[in-house]
C-alpha cells in the first residue's frame, strides 16, 4: 500500500498546508496573529484562515473524488459521483455555526473525506501513492485545527 508519492503531488499537497499551518501558529504566538490581523487583515489569522480555507479544500477535494469517478462505470460510477458531493456540501452546511461548531465540523469534515479516499482506493479509481499522501496531509489538517478549536 505504501508507494512513493510522485514529487509534484507531494510538494504541491504539502504547499496546501501553509495556510492551515499558519493559522495554527497564529493561534499559538498571539503576536503573530496580531501581525497577521494588522498587516493582510483578519481573515487571514487564528482560527479563521483555516476554517475559511478548509472549507475550500474540502471543496476542492469533491472535484478530485468526482475525476476518480469518472474512471468507473454503472452503479459504482453513480456511486462514486454521488459520494463525490458529500465534502463540498458537509463544508457548505456545517460551517456557519461559529468558530468553534465550525472548527469541530470540518475536523470531521475531513476524517469523512479520509474515509471517503480510502473507499475510492479500495475500488481501485485512486492512484496507488493515494492513501500514503492522503493520510499525511489529513493528519496535519486534523491537527491545526485541533490547534484552533481547543487551544
Amino acid at each position: 500500500m505504501f508507494q512513493t508519492i510522485p514529487r509534484a503531488p507531494l510538494i504541491l499537497g504539502l504547499a496546501g498546508l501553509i495556510p492551515f499551518l499558519w493559522g495554527a501558529l497564529t493561534v499559538v504566538l498571539p503576536d503573530l496573529g496580531f501581525w497577521t490581523m494588522q498587516a493582510i487583515g483578519p481573515r487571514f489569522a487564528g482560527p479563521y484562515v483555516m476554517l475559511f480555507y478548509g472549507a475550500v479544500i474540502l471543496s476542492f477535494m469533491s472535484g478530485v473524488l468526482w475525476g476518480f469517478a469518472s474512471k468507473a462505470t454503472g452503479t459504482l460510477a453513480a456511486t462514486g459521483y454521488a459520494l463525490s458531493t458529500v465534502p463540498a456540501l458537509w463544508a457548505f452546511f456545517m460551517t456557519g455555526g461559529g468558530p468553534v461548531s465550525a472548527g469541530m465540523n470540518l475536523i470531521f469534515g475531513f476524517a469523512g473525506l479520509l474515509a471517503l479516499d480510502w473507499q475510492f482506493a479500495r475500488w481501485g479509481l485512486a492512484p496507488a501513492w493515494w492513501m500514503p499522501l492522503r493520510l499525511l496531509l489529513s493528519a496535519v489538517v486534523i491537527a491545526c485545527l485541533a490547534v484552533g478549536v481547543f487551544a
